[in-house]
């Protein structure tokens, strides 16, 4: 069933309305706490599925007054975009340092560059719409099957370092959340229905977004627990800096180096502890001050110690 006479069928209209509600209230959210890094990464995620949605289900349509051939490329491309983006999504939200080369740099190789020569490039000369898709579609679904490997056996490993249950359920629903990624270039491959390659696409994103609920109502619980403890005066100095850290979101790397900081050392000298460039001591350095909305190493200190 087509909805408002167009090629987007009620399935896709419902996960559209769905999606578009979820964005709304995760992004006056986000207003509120900016320095929640991990929701604007969930927030770009929906916002590139949405796209997805409305271009790879909208066109081609003869009514709209493109080149049929162009509306094929934005209907393409909305895809491989969003693929492009799931494997850096799932490396910076899962800590998952193992596939950083495919998240940064796989990507451009492997799903950018092939909708480029093949679909930009071959389909705008040729027009052959059935032969960019067969060839322009086989390397990324390649890549999807390695990065599958890859991210289970990251994931494995990470629950071998501390198996409970919580690891175990968690681990078991980023999996699943990464499957129907991955088995998308297939679907699109095979040239299933617009039903089943809504179904599959989206599913993979309600699972994520199951994850990002689990882990938010965790950290807002923990993030509550702390303030009663400091409102209450059961926090020494130390711990209170400490728990400052943890409600601005900072990472380990980054909560190591904001105390190394508050010791007084330079940059050279954080870099030498760490055994990482000064380099990356300063981009680090940067994040922090957006995380913590401060401009420098002063005001840094005088607010994680309020």
């Amino acid at each position: 069933m087509l909805v408002f006479g167009t090629e987007m069928e009620l399935i896709t209209f419902v996960f559209v309305l769905f999606e578009c509600l979820i964005f709304f209230f995760q992004f006056i959210y986000y207003l509120f706490r900016p320095q929640d890094q991990k929701r604007l990464l969930y927030l770009i995620l929906l916002f590139l599925l949405l796209i997805y949605n409305f271009g790879a289900n909208l066109f081609p349509d003869e009514r709209i007054p493109l080149p049929v051939i162009l509306q094929n490329i934005i209907a393409y491309s909305s895809g491989f975009l969003m693929a492009a983006y799931i494997p850096y999504y799932f490396y910076k939200v899962y800590d998952l340092k193992k596939i950083r080369f495919l998240a940064l740099y796989g990507t451009l190789l492997f799903i950018v560059a092939p909708f480029i020569v093949f679909f930009v490039i071959g389909y705008s000369l040729d027009g052959d719409l059935d032969t960019a898709s067969q060839r322009g579609l086989f390397i990324p679904m390649l890549y999807g099957g390695y990065f599958v490997y890859v991210i289970f056996k990251e994931v494995y490993k990470k629950l071998k370092e501390n198996v409970n249950n919580e690891n175990i359920i968690n681990a078991v629903i980023v999996c699943c959340a990464v499957l129907p990624w991955s088995i998308l270039p297939v679907i699109v491959y095979m040239d299933c229905s617009q039903t089943v390659e809504v179904l599959v696409c989206n599913s993979g994103f309600c699972i994520i977004t199951i994850i990002f609920i689990r882990q938010s109502i965790k950290e807002s619980k923990a993030e509550y627990e702390l303030l009663q403890q400091m409102n209450k005066g059961q926090v020494k100095q130390e711990e209170r800096y400490e728990l400052n850290c943890k409600l601005y979101s900072l990472t380990a790397r980054e909560t190591g180096i904001v105390k190394l900081i508050h010791k007084g050392l330079k940059y050279k000298s954080i870099a030498e502890e760490l055994f990482i460039s000064e380099r990356t001591v300063s981009k680090h350095v940067q994040n922090i001050f957006i995380k913590v909305g401060v401009s420098n190493k002063v005001e840094l200190i005088n607010k994680l110690n309020e």
